[in-house]
């Protein structure tokens, strides 16, 4: 299971906007928190049925084939313990403010979506242990009925695996590193001591690698170094778990980096120098401005100073020379689309998010005088964002 994200628009704030049947299908809401069950659910439980059916009819054999209908209702209930595990992340979140998007119960169980919130260290922990939490009070639930079933066999295998999955999924989920719950463990003390939430996400996620080797190392690896013969259904179960921790762990770093690198991410700082020359200029004009000024790029701006295109300068190498002076360069431009100009001091999430609601690749860099100062490309922000080596100016 992991633990609950913010929808913030960034990498790891999830599909918030998207089609809900595109996911899966909708069950409604419960408590106003919409519940999705992913396509992908079915996998798992086509697998538990596959996998237990075949158990559950050398435990019982007089149920026959209806032993398949036992290991459905496993799947069921393993569903259900999912299901409470997120309700307690949302509802406990709820109690800080914290907008729920939706849940959504997948392949490796599900996951709670939020929308922007503020978080502090011990809030965060709080929702994410919330869920852990849930599920040992289930299992101590189903301890308590099991012994109503102490005369129905089927009864008591099914409470016995519900006691024995939410038992498994709350000690999993508590393990410290992400994106299990219990990374928050190990965030929220480096939060704590650094003051910066992503550098304990960073933290986190490293812990959350460590714990895949450990599981490989100690479940796969030392039982095959003692000659033990594994069981192939056990091995895929680690492999599978195994991978997903580690893309999930490998996300929660990439993404944490990310915003580690926000602050540093300014159009002033990214820019490349252009002049500006209003949009009656003609190529001779934008050539002898280009003579001044080698290499820099030039912006064509209406009679208000607004910004209206980049001067495409291959091409206007391209106009002969005797028509220069009455080409306009505008013909030579490529339009810039509207409202792409930021100003200098834009930065951060809030330089990308506006970015990204803007269409084309380029845009005007503005001082506080609205005087245009550079040029700002698409390709150069993702990369510094990304961490990449980015053209400055």
């Amino acid at each position: 299971m992991s633990q609950p994200q913010p929808d913030t628009g960034m990498p790891d704030g999830g599909p918030g906007r998207e089609n809900p049947r595109s996911e899966g299908i909708p069950l409604g809401r419960i408590g106003g928190v919409p519940v999705i069950l992913a396509w992908s659910w079915f996998a798992i439980a086509a697998f538990i049925v596959l996998v237990f059916a075949p158990q559950v009819q050398s435990r019982i054999p007089a149920l026959g084939g209806a032993a398949y209908l036992v290991a459905f209702s496993y799947a069921v209930l393993l569903l259900l313990s999912v299901l409470v595990h997120e309700l307690a992340h949302a509802f406990s979140a709820r109690a800080f403010g914290w907008p729920t998007a939706r849940i959504v119960l997948n392949l490796w169980g599900g996951h709670t979506q939020f929308e922007n919130f503020q978080a502090s260290a011990g809030r965060s922990l709080v929702v994410a242990l919330a869920g852990p939490a849930a599920n040992f009070l289930l299992a101590g639930v189903g301890w308590a009925i099991r012994p109503l079933f102490a005369g129905n066999p089927v009864g008591w295998l099914l409470t016995d695996s519900f006691v024995v999955v939410n038992l498994a999924v709350a000690i999993f989920n508590v393990l410290p590193g992400l994106p299990l719950d219990g990374g928050r463990l190990v965030e929220s003390a480096v939060w704590k001591a650094t003051g910066s939430q992503d550098k304990g996400t960073v933290a986190a996620g490293w812990a959350g690698r460590i714990i895949v080797i450990l599981l490989v190392l100690g479940f796969v690896v030392l039982p095959a170094l003692l000659g033990r013969r594994p069981d192939l259904t056990f091995v895929l179960m680690i492999v599978l778990v195994g991978g997903f921790l580690w893309a999930g762990a490998g996300a929660s770093i990439t993404h944490a980096k990310m915003r580690l690198r926000l602050p540093e991410v300014t159009a002033g700082r990214l820019q490349v120098s252009a002049i500006a020359l209003p949009a009656t200029a003609t190529v001779a004009q934008v050539a002898a401005a280009q003579q001044d000024s080698p290499g820099t790029e030039v912006i064509l701006t209406a009679a208000t100073g607004q910004p209206e295109a980049v001067v495409d300068l291959q091409a206007l190498q391209s106009v002969p020379a005797a028509v220069a002076a009455t080409t306009p360069a505008a013909a030579v431009a490529r339009a810039l689309a509207p409202g792409a100009y930021v100003p200098e001091w834009a930065g951060g999430q809030e330089l990308v998010q506006y970015l990204a609601r803007v269409s084309g690749t380029e845009y005007a860099v503005i001082d506080r005088q609205s005087r245009v100062t550079g040029l700002l490309l698409q390709d150069t922000v993702v990369r510094a964002v990304t961490g990449k080596t980015s053209r400055r100016g």
